[in-house]
């Protein structure tokens, strides 16, 4: 996935109810028929544990198949999980990898010291009229590890542990949560889960986690007396004992975990803890150093900016 540009969100901190910390509002963008909501970075919160990227993509309806086509671009520094409830992608990347990413699966692609990759819904065999819609996250990499060998790892959605019972279900996408683990290695403490909800199906966030938030991706959820509708991002206070409840049936993103061991500077699709690498890493794309993407020629530019 390749930064593209979206309106700041909201941010509101102001009259939240006692376990809340910040409720982020994205801004809907369309990008040339692609929608898109950026909940992370926002001005308020630029993370929540290791996540420093968090867009909601979509729904849109893919004419022809076509929908979402990025060219190659490059990544340092974080792993990226695009996670779909509908659609498919094709994610192609310099160690030769092609693998479709599907509803429910996760495709985890660790850039480390450098990777480049695409990923296009016209090779994805999507039916004219289907449907594309999704979560991409970046998660910085420890500072240890930002310099790590590039990989990536598919786990297909059975391979995925569930969430089930009290008008519960879902997925633990990445790391422990409601007493499961995922099989996805990560190189930080994270808690990344995808919960659905039955009309008046109670959730308690996991208290555990020193950062931790939920996104509502449909329906509504309350959250200490408070309703919040599709598009929040709720930031909650650390320790506090919190209970969601979904009033209609809902979709929730569950995320957070370890806050990060110090700032990350963002530029482009470079994220670092030292603004010298991300300048080396500008230079490295201007001048063809990235290695490529077999079958895939098409690159994006460097921005001017």
């Amino acid at each position: 996935m390749s930064w593209q540009k979206a309106e700041q969100p909201e941010c509101g901190t102001d009259g939240l109810p006692q376990g809340i910390e910040t409720v982020i509002v994205p801004r809907a963008r369309d990008l040339g028929g692609f929608e898109v909501r950026r909940a992370l970075p926002s001005s308020k919160r630029k993370t929540v544990g290791p996540f420093v990227f968090f867009d909601q993509m979509g729904p849109v309806e893919l004419l022809n198949g076509k929908g979402l086509e990025v060219r190659p671009h490059p990544h340092i520094g974080l792993a990226t999980v695009t996670y779909l409830f509908s659609g498919s992608i094709m994610h192609r990347d310099s160690l030769g990898t092609v693998q479709a990413i599907e509803p429910g699966a996760v495709n985890w692609m660790t850039a480390g010291q450098g990777i480049v990759h695409s990923e296009r819904t016209s090779q994805a065999h999507n039916r004219p009229g289907s449907q594309l819609f999704g979560i991409q996250t970046w998660i910085a990499l420890p500072k240890g590890r930002e310099e790590m060998a590039p990989d990536f790892a598919h786990h297909g959605a059975g391979d995925l542990p569930t969430l089930e019972g009290d008008g519960l279900s879902g997925k633990i996408i990445l790391g422990s949560a409601f007493g499961a683990t995922s099989p996805v290695e990560t190189q930080s403490e994270t808690v990344y889960a995808d919960v659905q909800m039955a009309a008046g199906a109670r959730l308690k966030i996991p208290a555990d986690m020193e950062d931790r938030a939920a996104y509502v991706v449909s329906g509504a959820l309350i959250a200490d007396g408070q309703r919040y509708e599709p598009g929040a991002m709720i930031v909650f206070k650390p320790g506090a004992e919190i209970i969601v409840t979904a009033p209609e049936p809902a979709r929730i993103m569950v995320l957070g975990g370890e806050p990060l061991d110090g700032p990350r500077h963002m530029w482009w699709n470079f994220v670092s803890s030292s603004r010298d690498r991300i300048e080396a890493a500008k230079e490295d794309w201007r001048q063809g150093r990235f290695d490529r993407v077999p079958d895939d020629h098409e690159l994006i530019p460097l921005p001017e900016r």
